[in-house]
């Protein structure tokens, strides 16, 4: 069984973030997903989510292509994620590219950074949600 790991906030859970998450899923055959935490996305990242952690987990854990849904606390817990959940890749949006290459050096498992999906991202929905017309 090959193991996928991805991270992220998955707020505002849209088309983009499902595309994602289905073609993680087809590097391997269980795909875990870990979930920015609220404090991490504020006090890390600096990002107000719409939808706190509960709300964002029970979204993913009800699309069938996710099969583990856990907290991401720090930056620094992929190399143990990797070890913990005996991962085989990790699966990243292309914006990330190049960022997590440490995690294929330091645990063997492949690092793929997949194309967004074009056509749509959290953040502009969310400014056309803040957007005064």
């Amino acid at each position: 069984m090959k193991r996928v790991i991805t991270y992220g906030t998955f707020d505002l859970l849209h088309y983009g973030h499902i595309n994602l998450l289905r073609r993680a899923k087809e590097q391997g055959d269980y795909l875990i997903v870990a979930l920015s935490a609220d404090e991490f996305n504020w006090n890390e990242k600096q990002k107000k989510t719409y939808f706190p952690f509960e709300k964002r987990k029970q979204l993913l854990e009800a699309i069938r292509y996710v099969d583990l849904v856990i907290p991401e606390e720090n930056w620094e817990q992929k190399i143990t994620d990797v070890k913990v959940y005996h991962v085989d890749k990790l699966v990243m949006g292309d914006d990330w590219a190049g960022k997590f290459d440490f995690v294929e050096e330091e645990t063997g498992a492949e690092v793929i950074y997949l194309p967004r999906t074009p056509e749509i991202s959290t953040t502009q929905i969310k400014k056309d949600l803040n957007s005064k017309e």
